[in-house]
């Protein structure tokens, strides 16, 4: 199946995880991706291992699917003039290399842009590319300085990192959207541009609440664990077999908890009756809750506050959450073309399928003697995409 970006040809120098999981969201949108990798060591997630895939790494496969893989050594003047042919002929290319260092190969921006004036040239970096070009951009370094981990832990505990590479994430579907939006201006314009994302800048466009409070209180927010800082309950309260994960956006929603679980004059408390009031007095409103709470188990607890219309869900793992995706039809993953290991899906859902079929991660250099011969031959048709 075709998709929206049929025809549309990225050259992907990219590593690691921002730049493949946009190149990863083009490819899944009908886009001929090219995956440009180091000879003999490849992109630096091939050896991110444990957990071993039968190919490479459960961490390669996770962002590289559809795409054609090829290996060319940048340093290697007859490999550099493939990589440079490949830019030239791409609608789209994306690269996280530390600023400059394509410049000195031939392909920064301008030269490519001088050859190839439509182009849509994605870089992504840690910090951008002024003043924090220096600056060395991983993930958990920027959840550091960034702030995210500042918020996110117990109260009581040290600064703790999101569970996975949240700001690696981000940054990837920020930068997909940025070259969707110029591949969208180039359609009116006929004009290419350079598209610039930056770790530090994704992290902090995505705080949100936190970042606006800090913004607006000079104070910034602190460590809550699972708690809210300005909406109560909203967080995970203990019941009789585990932690139960609670949401009350209004005082509707509250009054119907307090009901659902026995305690309805605990939305006639003074002390609980609004939802700033709830907030002020949050430890006698916990060991309320928590004490009706223990009574039952939490996937019963869930099931009668979610027929009342109270948000409620039992705390469970990656595998029930898949096991919940399947039990409501979203279809959640996706089995690549000739087998092999399911993976997560494109998220979007579309009406009209402008999703393309997916196919297995690139071993190594698995393309490499195609996509040399057709970047050899300049005026050769369209280049075929990953099967």
């Amino acid at each position: 199946m075709s998709g929206p970006l049929d025809g549309v040809l990225v050259a992907d120098f990219s590593r690691v995880l921002a730049g493949p999981l946009c190149t990863m969201t083009l490819a899944d949108l009908g886009a001929t991706v090219v995956k440009v990798e180091r000879p003999g060591s490849g992109d630096d997630t091939r050896s991110w291992g444990p957990p071993w895939s039968a190919t490479s790494t459960t961490y390669f496969e996770s962002v590289n699917r559809s795409k054609l893989g090829v290996t060319l050594d940048l340093a290697d003047d007859a490999d550099r003039v493939l990589a440079q042919e490949l830019a030239h002929r791409a609608d789209v290319v994306v690269e996280n290399f530390r600023t400059g260092a394509l410049d000195r190969l031939g392909l920064g921006y301008e030269r490519v842009a001088a050859v190839n004036p439509g182009v849509v040239y994605c870089s992504i970096s840690g910090f951008g590319s002024g003043a924090g070009a220096g600056l060395l951009g991983y993930d958990f370094v920027v959840q550091a300085v960034g702030g995210l981990m500042s918020i996110t832990g117990e109260t009581d505990g040290g600064p703790t990192k999101a569970g996975v590479a949240l700001v690696d994430v981000l940054t990837g579907k920020d930068a997909a959207i940025g070259v969707l939006a110029a591949l969208a201006d180039r359609a009116r314009t006929g004009r290419g541009c350079r598209v610039e994302v930056n770790l530090l800048s994704s992290l902090l466009g995505s705080l949100v609440n936190q970042a606006q409070s800090c913004l607006e209180t000079g104070v910034p927010p602190g460590r809550m664990g699972n708690r809210h800082p300005s909406i109560a309950p909203y967080e995970t309260l203990r019941c009789r077999d585990g932690l139960l994960a609670v949401a009350c956006g209004n005082d509707v929603q509250f009054a119907r908890l307090a009901t659902a679980i026995g305690a309805a004059e605990l939305a006639e408390d003074e002390r609980f009756a609004a939802n700033a009031d709830r907030v002020g007095h949050r430890e006698e409103l916990v060991a309320a809750l928590e004490e009706r709470l223990a009574l039952g188990d939490g996937a019963d607890w869930q099931a009668r506050l979610t027929e009342a219309g109270v948000p409620a869900g039992k705390v469970g793992t990656i595998a029930d959450g898949f096991a919940l995706a399947e039990e409501l039809g979203l279809s959640p993953t996706v089995a690549p073309a000739g087998g092999g290991t399911p993976a997560p899906r494109h998220p979007v859902t579309y009406s009209t399928g402008l999703v393309r079929g997916a196919s297995p991660p690139p071993r190594l250099d698995e393309h490499g003697e195609a996509v040399r011969a057709w970047l050899a031959r300049p005026g050769s048709g369209p280049l075929p995409p990953a099967d």
